[in-house]
């Protein structure tokens, strides 16, 4: 890791950058940590290419696709903003080196059994990635990181917006994207990409990790020479036997169609891999342990200062008195992979059809875990299974459509309830039963509304709670860890009494604040998020009265002994369904505009 250089953000999003990992064609990488003290790595964009608009729209759509990969053998999209005036995004950091280090620096070629365990990894990653929709196209050795549960891809996807750009001069002439020596003849032709070019990738991985060599040569008697290598001849497997030999001998078939699929990889592999236990050799066991203990070592390069952890995009971090502020600049990176030699050019186009517009917020999230939840051991603070946005859209549209229909009822009730008051009328003194009026007429009637009154309140009550559920699994999505209470308390908490006086609107305030499209570039917790909720305050405040006014509602007008007290019960009806109107409307605009917020979030990212 290197030290954050004076043209270093010390922030990006949430997060606070503890130091450089490394600059690749699309930008920089920096190890960071969340506010909630996860350990990450952010990738910043370029700042030439963040200007480009054909480059966010594919970087967008790349990010929320990656989303979609994550599990045992990749890192996880935990976050991102596309359209910040500087694009980031947030994976989470895999603590262990590099397949690349492991076999140049610290222990030289693995031997056969390591290489089979790292081939079943291998393969579980591309049917993650490929599964998502993505091909990886730049599956290397530095992208494949070395840990003690087995290896884990990173920068799967992403590097494909790059293609967006290389006609607006921001890429060399002739580039590919990829790296020489781990590339498919077809990226080198610049034809159409499949996931079979990772096919043959994986075997030049395989062939790197079991002798030490790049099967087709270095690029030091030039660099078209290698590529001509890669798109002509055999490779040099010299160093395999047996069917590791044939395993890596079929997966760098010069022709696609050769190349065998994962699932007759896996059935290959599988009875050489490790069952169990060590896939790894003692030294780079250790090694992986000292790499641990750096990573436990390292501290905020601003914590001398005594900057606070906190602040998130383009938010100001104050510091203690009498201290400077830490300087957030933009972004100056050097184009290029810091690895020798390594070029860009544009494969073909995406062999998936693009995805359907979304009818809902559909789009898949790696969470961290809340609040109350506990972390699996050796994952760091937070982390949690891949989450993904549940659609809204359709469950709005019923749940506005039954409050509509409680509109019109409240209406409808209100309006005889006034006929009511008005038909009661005699002194207040005079006992109910003498008033020469039709009261079993009423009476049925004003029975027959509660009826319709429960017929209606029953659907809203089941739509409302499934409707809150999803909201609230949505905003733990957009803001792993930030929701407060659990999940069960979406539903538990309206229903508890005296806790439904409260806990409701703390949960609903957290979800309406973290879906606002706009949180991921704001202050989530300061006074500009609370300016949003002035739609939100006003329902809660009419919805608040209108529970305990029915908490406290009279008896019925007809159980009443007087005129008198029955005009005050109908009275109170009267005022009771004039907070029910106001409050069932605004509850429809804030069903909407949640709705709306969730769904703005979740498809900008698309």
């Amino acid at each position: 890791m290197e030290p954050l250089g004076e043209g270093d953000p010390r922030w990006v999003g949430g997060y606070r950058l503890l130091g450089g990992l490394g600059a690749g064609g699309m930008g920089r990488v920096y190890l960071a940590r969340s506010e909630r003290g996860r350990t990450v790595a952010v990738k910043v964009v370029r700042a030439e290419l963040a200007r480009e608009r054909s480059f966010r729209e594919r970087f967008a759509k790349e990010v929320t696709a990656a989303r979609r990969v994550g599990g045992q053998w990749t890192a996880p999209v935990l976050d991102a903003d596309t359209e910040a005036d500087t694009p980031w995004v947030a994976t989470g950091y895999i603590a262990g080196p590099s397949l690349q280090s492991v076999v140049e620096e610290d222990h030289g070629p693995l031997p056969e059994h390591s290489v089979y365990a790292l081939a079943a990894g291998l393969v579980g990653a591309l049917r993650a990635i490929h599964g998502a929709g993505l091909v990886h196209r730049d599956l290397k050795p530095s992208n494949v990181l070395v840990t003690i549960d087995g290896p884990k891809v990173i920068d799967f996807g992403i590097a494909r917006a790059l293609d967006s750009v290389t006609e607006s001069g921001l890429t060399q002439t002739g580039a590919v994207i990829g790296s020489p020596g781990f590339m498919s003849p077809e990226q080198v032709r610049g034809e159409r990409v499949t996931p079979a070019s990772d096919i043959f990738c994986l075997g030049s991985v395989l062939a790197f990790a079991a002798t030490g060599r790049m099967p087709f040569g270095g690029d030091d008697s030039g660099l078209h020479a290698l590529l001509f290598r890669i798109a002509s001849e055999p490779p040099d497997l010299t160093g395999l036997s047996g069917s590791l030999r044939e395993l890596v001998a079929a997966c760098l078939a010069k022709e696609p169609a050769d190349r065998p699929s994962l699932d007759d990889l896996a059935a290959r592999v599988g009875p050489h891999a490790p069952a169990g236990g060590t896939w790894l050799p003692g030294e780079v066991l250790a090694q992986l342990g000292r790499h641990a203990v750096r990573l436990l070592d390292s501290e905020d390069p601003d914590a001398a200062a005594g900057a606070p952890f906190a602040g998130t995009a383009g938010a100001a971090v104050p510091p203690r008195p009498g201290t400077p502020p830490p300087p957030v600049s933009p972004v100056a990176v050097a184009p290029g992979f810091p690895a020798p030699g390594a070029v860009t050019a544009v494969p073909g186009p995406s062999p998936y059809p693009p995805a359907p517009p979304p009818t809902g917020p559909i789009g898949p999230y790696v969470p961290q875990q809340p609040w109350h939840s506990t972390p699996p051991q050796g994952a760091g603070p937070y982390p949690g299974p891949p989450g993904v946005l549940q659609p809204l859209r359709g469950l709005s549209l019923a749940l506005c459509a039954t409050l509509s229909a409680v509109l019109l009822y409240t209406l409808v009730e209100f309006v005889l309830n006034i006929r009511l008051y008005n038909a009661l009328d005699a002194p207040e003194e005079t006992p109910l039963g003498d008033l020469r009026i039709d009261q079993e007429s009423l009476r049925t009637t004003t029975d027959a509304m509660a009826g319709l009154g429960l017929l209606f309140g029953l659907p809203v009550v089941v739509l409302w709670v499934l409707w809150f559920w999803r909201a609230r699994a949505n905003a733990e999505v957009f803001a792993p860890g930030r929701i407060r209470h659990s999940q069960g308390w979406a539903i538990g908490s309206w229903f508890t009494p005296a806790i439904c006086l409260f806990m409701p609107k703390q949960i609903v305030n957290d979800v309406w604040d973290h879906s606002d499209p706009a949180a991921d570039r704001g202050n989530w917790y300061g006074p500009r998020r609370r300016g949003t909720r002035g739609l939100l305050n006003s329902w809660w405040t009419l919805w608040l009265c209108m529970l305990l006014g029915g908490i406290l509602e009279w008896e019925s007008w007809y159980e009443s002994g007087t005129v008198g007290d029955a005009q005050g019960a109908a009275a109170y009806s009267i005022v009771l369904d004039l907070v029910e109107l106001p409050a069932t409307l605004l509850a429809i605009l804030v069903v909407l505009r949640l709705t709306g917020m969730q769904e703005s979030r979740g498809i900008g990212r698309r």
